[in-house]
């Protein structure tokens, strides 16, 4: 398994969940690594990326409630997610751009998810 998520739980609306994601180390060169969702019923959308540099995008219903970061040392990120509504319930998946060893070019690599359900 290359991509590995946790922290994913049931939570009441305006409470605060931190999601981490760790990229084995047959990953390397992660040019970016992101947080995607999906409820039931709907696509998959973007949550939030970050770049090796730092930059990072935010879907407009996260701004200001989520934050992403990552560790390039560790191979890992994260997503902070505070305020959290009814609305943001969904499995959350996250994505790391990168090579794999012993395989040419890079390509996008997925983990198998996490659930977050934000009820009362």
């Amino acid at each position: 398994v290359d991509i590995v998520e946790t922290g994913g739980g049931l939570v009441q609306p305006g409470g605060s969940l931190r999601l981490s994601c760790t990229a084995s180390q047959n990953l390397f060169s992660i040019a970016s690594m992101g947080w995607f969702r999906q409820a039931p019923g709907n696509q998959r959308e973007l949550v939030a990326i970050i770049s090796s540099g730092g930059k990072t995008i935010y879907a407009e219903s996260v701004k200001g409630r989520f934050t992403i970061s990552r560790d390039n040392a560790k191979n890992t990120a994260s997503l902070q997610m505070n305020s959290l509504k009814p609305e943001d319930t969904a499995v959350y998946y996250c994505k790391a751009d990168a090579f794999h060893t012993g395989l040419d070019g890079s390509r996008d690599y997925w983990g198998q998810g996490t659930q977050v359900t934000v009820s009362s």
